[in-house]
């Protein structure tokens, strides 16, 4: 597939977010770190989740072809999302709290290896040359703009 501006965004992203997991799965306890780390990572998965969803997956949504990736993918947002509030209630320094990040972070990397093996390709199918340049100047439009909404929102909030 062609490497059209929206996935290379979003792999650009999935990088980032797959630095940040490695990262915090080194720390240790509730050290300024981990806190540091978890934060930048939570916000950044909510930007990333609500621009995407903005993006492209509001126009796969529309498209017979692509509708079922769409809603399995949105599904998963829906789950990282819970596991990001239910993290964000857990004492740092239990056991539970490494344990359940271990989950978030077994489930993000699922999700995110499936969008770029199978659902960017299908989506690069589909979408015209038009569309894919309209999705990356939405997405990218919209995700400062979300992740400055995640700054003050936690995970949750902007879906209830």
């Amino acid at each position: 597939m062609a490497e059209a501006r929206i996935f290379a965004d979003l792999k650009q992203d999935h990088d980032r977010q797959r630095d940040l997991l490695g990262r915090i799965v080194e720390t240790s306890g509730d050290s300024p770190e981990r806190r540091e780390l978890f934060e930048a990572l939570r916000k950044e998965l909510q930007a990333h989740a609500a621009a995407e969803e903005e993006s492209l997956y509001a126009t796969m949504l529309a498209d017979p072809e692509l509708r079922d990736d769409a809603r399995h993918s949105v599904s998963e947002h829906k789950e990282v999302d819970d596991l990001l509030g239910e993290l964000v209630e857990t004492d740092m320094s239990s056991s539970q709290w490494l344990q359940k990040f271990k989950e978030l972070k077994h489930r993000y990397e699922h999700h995110i290896d499936e969008e770029e093996e199978e659902m960017f390709p299908a989506a690069a199918e589909e979408l015209s040359d038009a569309q894919e340049a309209r999705l990356a100047e939405v997405f990218e439009t919209r995700k400062p703009k979300e992740y400055e909404r995640a700054e003050h929102e936690q995970p949750g909030d902007a879906r209830e």
